[in-house]
């Protein structure tokens, strides 16, 4: 395995020191290898007076119930557990345990069937299976059983059990295993795949990808690891090749669904909503589990919406909520229309989903930021604010976010990037005029002035494009110091064709989502951290500031769920802070490069819209035409939250929106300080 890999992703996993309660953990975990159930299990129900919530407390309880022959109390103790944790592969292995011991062979099957399901990587349960059906005279499943039994029997015990550890979301015990292994034992195939894919569920996507390819370079037939290429390529937004590599499966397995349902994807990620409603309408006709059919409805509604077609995206919306009705995300997505509003029936499904106890957390999230919305619109903010806080404090829960990286980064852009380092990298990058950045926090006018910009005959309007930021992760390289980064300080190293050559791979990879016209927008918001590189590398692009007032720009954002990034916006003291580090870098950059972004305040839009666009266009040295005026009109495909509202002429209804809330927003004002009267 090359080394470089021992840096990037073990500092992206790797667990903190031990806290009191992981100690105790592993004090009674000994106590369970050494048979000493009596005393492990006293010790567990101490520590679950402390932390009666905690997975690996129940778990032990359980077991050593369980080892003591009280069978009842270990499945009640199971029973609370999956609650909390339903997607536990061990809680089904044990509860298969006990039902062997009650001698309930079906019970038994079921349970070590649904661990094995979540966790394919459990020899006991596999084991037992296959005994099982033995015993029970089913033959071809038995045989089944035990051709698991033999596949893991080949592998390295050590890459068994990371591979348990990582199902079960274990990923800092995980990848402690499985890289010790292979800085012993070298280019191992299924040890390198496992890396990458904890590599992928950590988001460290590069490291992911470059060990995927190595591991095809070995087992080039290795379907299951070109998969996981595929989707640590469409992870990084490099389409192309992600399609190429789905192509090449689905000439082997046409009829594989996990290969046709990203490959459905894909094409949306390009853009291709008409290829990916015929995909996905497709693989409806023969979903047969209510969770493929549930979340098939949800994308076809996606694409749908970004198509402009709201009817019917409606309609698919309302259809994965009625399949499953305790499908948060369907709810979600039309509270996130913005213009749609909830039956009363509506809302009353969603406030008994939240509540159950078992509900998964991701659907409770959901279900409180679209409650959260639903309620608004009722006018009953104080219970409205409730659910908005509360997913919030869920979402923020699940969160590695920290401010002071991104307030690091900022002085450090500000050291780095001076006027006299511009004035001695005069004219350097591609000279191509043709990108149009679009920049700012999200939620704060920004798909406005982008459909304005693709009402032009003359620009293409793509989408939050991710070059840049991949950029970024290349200039930082695999060694990451969080306190001395390598970026943005590299860019002093850099020569001129250095920054020519990251300009003309900027517009080589992009090239995809353009269809021929002279300009094109790039919307990804947080792109105001890199302008300093986008004017060393793209000298005569145009950069626009979208600016809102701090305190609806921030609350708008409180109250927004996003699909994936944007981890600032689930704590009110975040946000402000990070609202704060904008301003102060775009204050930075109007300083060292006077005129290179031209701000947008969306009041003023809102207040006068023909000037605006007049002055937009001007900036981007554009004639005037009508139809930028009369946007709504467009159609085109729009994937960002504001998508709904930008096909509808300007209101100014929602510009102090943030008020119904003010009593809530002390902590939000506190940070801004005199930002939030600005």
């Amino acid at each position: 395995m090359p080394a470089f890999f021992l840096g990037k992703m073990q500092s992206a996993v790797t667990a903190p020191a031990a806290s009191p309660v992981e100690t105790e953990v592993m004090r009674i975990r000994a106590l369970m290898e050494r048979n000493q159930f009596d005393a492990a299990l006293a010790a567990a129900e101490a520590l679950a007076l402390k932390v009666p919530e905690n997975r690996d407390v129940l778990y032990m309880t359980a077991v050593s119930q369980r080892n003591l022959n009280r069978i009842p109390d270990a499945l009640a103790t199971l029973e609370r557990l999956q609650k909390l944790q339903p997607n536990f592969s061990r809680l089904y292995q044990e509860r298969g345990h006990c039902y062997v011991a009650l001698r309930d062979a079906p019970r038994a099957i079921d349970a070590f069937l649904h661990a094995v399901n979540i966790n394919t990587a459990l020899p006991a349960s596999w084991r037992t299976l296959q005994n099982l059906y033995q015993m029970s005279g089913q033959i071809e499943n038995a045989a089944m059983a035990g051709a698991h039994v033999a596949t893991l029997a080949k592998l390295p015990p050590d890459v068994v059990t990371a591979t348990a550890l990582f199902s079960d979301g274990e990923l800092p015990a995980a990848e402690a295993i499985v890289r010790a292994f292979l800085l012993k034992h070298g280019d191992h195939v299924e040890g390198m795949r496992l890396l990458a894919r904890i590599g992928l569920a950590s988001d460290v996507l590069d490291d992911a990808e470059v060990l995927l390819e190595a591991v095809l370079a070995v087992a080039p037939d290795y379907n299951a690891a070109r998969y996981d290429y595929a989707i640590a390529l469409l992870k990084r937004h490099k389409h192309l090749a992600a399609i190429a590599q789905l192509e090449k499966l689905l000439l082997v397995e046409p009829n594989n669904r996990a290969y046709r349902t990203t490959y459905a994807t894909t094409k949306v990620g390009m853009g291709d909503h008409e290829q990916a409603l015929e995909l996905y309408r497709a693989l409806l006709v023969d979903a047969a589990q209510t969770v493929q059919v549930s979340e098939l409805h949800l994308s076809i509604a996606h694409s749908l919406k970004a198509m402009g077609r709201q009817k019917e995206a409606i309609e698919a919306y309302r259809h994965a909520a009625a399949v499953r009705p305790s499908f948060g995300d369907a709810y979600w997505s039309l509270a996130n229309l913005k213009t749609y509003r909830f039956e009363e029936s509506e809302i009353s499904c969603m406030r008994a989903e939240e509540s159950a106890p078992s509900l998964d957390p991701l659907d409770r999230i959901n279900l409180c930021f679209a409650l959260g919305k639903a309620l608004e619109d009722r006018g009953e903010f104080a219970e409205s604010f409730r659910y908005y806080e509360r997913g919030n404090a869920l979402k923020k829960s699940q969160s590695r976010y920290r401010p002071e990286p991104i307030e690091r980064n900022t002085r450090l852009q500000k050291a780095v990037c001076t006027r006299e380092f511009f004035a001695a990298h005069p004219g350097v990058g591609s000279p191509d005029p043709a990108p149009i950045f679009i920049v700012g926090l999200p939620r704060s006018g920004s798909t406005l002035i982008e459909q304005i910009l693709a009402s032009h005959s003359r620009v293409e309007g793509t989408m939050e494009l991710a070059d840049i930021p991949r950029l970024v992760l290349d200039l930082q390289g695999r060694e990451q110091d969080g306190m001395s980064p390598r970026y943005p300080a590299v860019l002093q190293d850099m020569t001129d064709e250095d920054f020519r050559r990251l300009g003309e791979t900027y517009l080589r990879d992009t090239r995809i989502y353009r269809t021929g016209k002279p300009f094109f927008i790039d919307k990804m918001p947080n792109n105001f951290r890199h302008v300093g590189l986008i004017h060393l590398i793209l000298p005569h692009a145009k950069i626009i500031d979208t600016r809102r007032n701090a305190m609806a720009c921030c609350f708008s954002n409180f109250k927004q769920y996003f699909a994936f990034g944007q981890e600032f916006t689930y704590g009110l003291e975040d946000i402000g802070r990070y609202y704060k580090t904008y301003v102060e870098l775009m204050a930075h950059w109007d300083s060292v490069l006077p005129g290179k972004a031209l701000r947008v305040e969306h009041e003023a839009v809102v207040e006068n819209l023909e000037a605006n666009v007049r002055r937009i266009l001007e900036f981007c040295g554009l004639e005037f035409e009508t139809q930028c005026v009369e946007f709504y009109k467009t159609e085109r495909s729009i994937r960002t939250a504001s998508s709904e509202q930008v096909r509808q002429p300007i209101f100014k209804e929602g510009i102090d929106q943030w008020r119904n809330y003010e009593p809530w927003l002390g902590p939000l004002k506190q940070v801004l300080g005199p930002l939030a009267d600005s």
